[in-house]
């Protein structure tokens, strides 16, 4: 996928994710964090166990104690870091949005630095906050730059090979890693508890399918097209399956899929969840007979919104189900 494409769909990059699968701990009590997988804290009952050794996308990072200076140059990172008020020191901006962050994370700290990532990772910076821990994901496109900034300090990269993780995942590996498995579990439920809450106020979502979509005028446009991506889970979780149509069309690739403008007709799914750019969505061809927009199902979103559902996490959840709202209201109304 072009960057183009990418950079107005999640945080200035390409996108995908990682799946769950079964915990794993070893017999000497070490958390396992596999590579598409979350933690377990093994017969801790709950309470921190070290060391922790986090198996990620280049290998395996292992923690003898709870890090004290973490820097985040990942959003979901950032938001399950804040929300379990983890020592955070450094944050990356976004540079497509003004101030750098969205709406959900003025809750960060103010001492937080802003690290601003255009199109390298700022070691120096990085380096001049002295972390004991990294965690990084989209920003990483070659394994030499996750070997830099190993040798600033430890670091997380994705936990598996698509390029959007669940951050449900996320919240596992962190609670592992801060000593907090407990307050990371009740996060994760307290999240899936509001959207199951939606789901049961608005039954008639189950069934039904999505197409989320990044216009990009004179280009092209970019869906999400991977069952298994964050985004796509998320929209599970509210009983809507990613359209079959763009599954086949990505044909096993993780991540996302191109479309031409002549191919519009294949966003023709229940739910459709549209950045345009700033664009009309009229301009689209064919965009006005497509069965979401004739029956108002239909979400057209800014950048830091469809950020909040194309790498949801605890924070950008609320928010962004707030914005979808209307669109989720007609769609089981249909």
């Amino acid at each position: 996928m072009k960057r183009t494409g990418a950079l107005l769909l999640a945080l200035a990059l390409a996108l995908g994710a990682c799946s769950g699968d079964d915990d794993e701990a070893s017999s000497d009590g070490t958390t396992g964090t596999t590579a598409d997988g979350a933690g377990d804290s093994g017969d801790s009952g709950g309470e921190a166990t070290f060391p922790v050794t986090v198996e990620h996308r280049y290998g395996e990072t292992t923690f003898d104690a709870a890090p004290e200076r973490i820097v985040s140059i990942d959003t979901q990172w950032t938001d399950v870091l804040t929300a379990l008020d983890a020592p955070l020191v450094g944050a990356a901006l976004d540079p497509t949005v003004e101030g750098g962050r969205y709406p959900w994370q003025d809750v960060i700290a103010d001492d937080v630095e802003a690290i601003e990532v255009g199109d390298a990772i700022p070691f120096e910076s990085v380096a001049a906050l002295q972390p004991d821990l990294i965690v990084v994901t989209w920003a990483i496109t070659e394994e030499s730059t996750y070997d830099t900034l190993s040798e600033i300090a430890p670091t997380i990269p994705l936990l598996g090979e698509r390029e959007v993780d669940q951050w449900q995942d996320i919240a596992a590996v962190a609670g592992d890693v801060l000593g907090v498995p407990d307050e990371a579990a009740a996060l994760v439920e307290e999240s899936e508890a509001l959207t199951a809450g939606v789901l049961e106020e608005l039954p008639g979502l189950e069934g039904h399918t999505v197409a989320m979509a990044n216009y990009v005028p004179g280009d092209a446009i970019y869906v999400v097209a991977d069952p298994e991506d964050g985004a796509s889970t998320f929209f599970r979780q509210l009983g809507i399956e990613v359209d079959p149509e763009l599954v086949e069309l990505a044909d096993g690739a993780a991540g996302r899929a191109e479309l031409s403008l002549e191919q519009v007709e294949l966003l023709d799914s229940d739910l459709l969840i549209l950045l345009t750019n700033g664009a009309d969505p009229s301009e689209i061809p064919g965009y006005d007979n497509l069965p979401a927009v004739e029956s108002g199902a239909v979400a057209v979103l800014d950048v830091p919104t469809i950020t909040g559902l194309n790498t949801p996490s605890a924070l950008s959840v609320p928010y962004a189900l707030d914005a979808i709202r209307p669109a989720l209201e007609a769609l089981d109304a249909s």
